[in-house]
């Protein structure tokens, strides 16, 4: 806990690193979606006819977007055949934020049971000069901070 007073800069969002069960992925340029929901169920007690009480429902996570540049790896493409052919294969994996030194760890948030839900690759166009950009899916089910 800093002291009062002390200056605490925000983590950057660049410095980032996605581990997934025995897959070792070159850089992901993007990765968005961490989030989760819970449902709000109202509820009317008898006899408090002015106020709905509001309790918590079912808990719901957010898809998880990774984005990187095509290479050679076929990793990540081989994982989605296989949902796609009907074997379901879930990894765990975690979100790691490092220092702006790139050495120490400084936030890490855990996701279980994923899997590929959808894969997609960005547009070709003999005019542009862009990369390649595959995007892949995660569904899944929990995320904690650790």
């Amino acid at each position: 806990m800093p002291q009062t007073g002390q200056r605490v800069d925000p983590y950057r969002s660049f410095n980032f690193l996605v581990e997934l069960d025995g897959i070792a992925q070159g850089s992901f340029t993007e990765c968005s979606g961490l989030g989760s929901t819970t449902e709000s169920i109202e509820n009317r007690e008898g006899g408090d006819n002015v106020t709905v009480r509001k309790l918590p429902g079912r808990t719901t996570y957010s898809d998880i977007s990774l984005k990187w540049g095509s290479t050679a790896s076929t990793e990540l493409w081989e994982w989605r055949q296989q949902i796609v052919q009907g074997d379901v294969v879930r990894k765990n994996g975690s979100i790691v934020v490092f220092d702006l030194a790139n050495r120490t760890e400084v936030a890490r948030w855990n996701f279980v049971r994923a899997w590929p839900a959808k894969w997609e690759a960005s547009a070709f166009n003999a005019k542009g000069n862009e990369i390649l950009i595959e995007t892949l899916v995660l569904a899944h089910e929990g995320l904690e901070r650790a």
